[in-house]
């Protein structure tokens, strides 16, 4: 199951590396998805410290069968939540999703959810801030290349970009293999350690393989709805705006998962930038209606995600 919601996660994100680069024209489209799946496996090999943070840090999950009840309900809430908002074009977050459903099946089987130093410290405050910085370091990174290159030519300048784009939408992708392959890496080091089968906080070679794969054939299976939304309905993006909100967002993505290992959104942080470079030409020219329908799609993340896996966690109960 946790493969699964790594697949879901594959094919709902991958339009956070790419979608931007394919609108672009910077990648076609086979291209742009197999350059993301290989740097999501790359990013997934580069780390374990967000997987750390989910196993341990997130609620005390019981040993035994009580355990593996609660994470398969966990991960039923995330899979439903993620193939919901993909179904409506949504870019919403598949880690809110993940650390929505630990805490609504931590919550049915009555066991301590760890809310000030892990579901605040961890994962709410990093995931607030996080779009913030995104918005924030996009708008000035943009203004700054508006000022240096206000006498280029305007052509040189689209094609220069254009090529940049390559290099950023990688970058991109490897921060979504370092953020979210760690995900479901955490959920089967819980499993493996309340099972009996594990010891220790070292994520196994083979979790981190097998992750990683799942991952990078769900990113290859393309996520196509999410694409437009991200890459032409928030705001029509042309390769300087593409190369700085990815390059700010892979910084972002970089920063949380070396220095804090939180587990972050990368939806939230390349949308948030969209926003930031798209507001440098006016305000108007993003269309805030429809970041105003992803922002509700944020809110209700955790919570809906967390009904589900409450309701999974009953079910799983009767069958048990």
């Amino acid at each position: 199951m946790a493969l699964v919601f790594n697949y879901t996660n594959g094919f709902h994100d991958s339009s956070n590396a790419i979608a931007i680069a394919i609108s672009t024209r910077a990648l076609t489209p086979r291209v742009a998805l197999a350059v993301a799946a290989v740097m999501n496996v790359v990013g997934a090999l580069l780390s374990t410290g967000v997987a750390v943070t989910v196993a341990k840090g997130i609620i005390d999950t019981p040993l035994g069968g009580a355990g593996l009840r609660v994470l398969f309900a966990s991960l039923v809430g995330a899979v439903l939540w993620n193939v919901t908002t993909w179904y409506f074009g949504l870019p919403s977050s598949s880690s809110q999703a993940l650390i929505g459903g630990m805490v609504g099946a931590g919550l049915a089987a009555g066991i301590p959810v760890y809310w000030v130093s892990g579901v605040v410290g961890k994962v709410v405050l990093p995931m607030v801030l996080s779009p913030v910085v995104g918005f924030i370091g996009a708008y000035v990174v943009m203004i700054a290349v508006y000022w240096v290159l206000r006498r280029a030519n305007p052509h040189k300048v689209e094609r220069g970009f254009r090529a940049a784009q390559i290099v950023s939408s990688a970058s991109l992708a490897l921060g979504h293999g370092l953020q979210d392959a760690q995900k479901s890496m955490g959920v089967i080091l819980i499993a493996l350690i309340v099972a009996g089968r594990h010891h220790g906080d070292a994520v196994p070679l083979w979790v981190i393989l097998v992750c990683a794969a799942a991952m990078a054939a769900g990113t290859y299976a393309g996520g196509w709805r999410i694409m437009r939304t991200l890459g032409r309905r928030i705001f029509p993006v042309r390769p300087p705006h593409g190369f700085v909100a990815e390059a700010t967002s892979s910084i972002v993505l970089y920063l949380t998962t070396f220095l804090i290992a939180a587990p972050i959104s990368t939806t939230h942080v390349i949308t948030s930038s969209v926003m930031g470079v798209g507001s440098t030409e006016r305000v108007s020219a993003v269309r805030w209606g429809v970041a105003r329908e992803i922002v509700v799609a944020w809110v209700m993340t955790l919570p809906a995600a967390a009904v589900v896996a409450a309701l999974a966690y009953g079910a799983t109960n009767l069958v048990a």
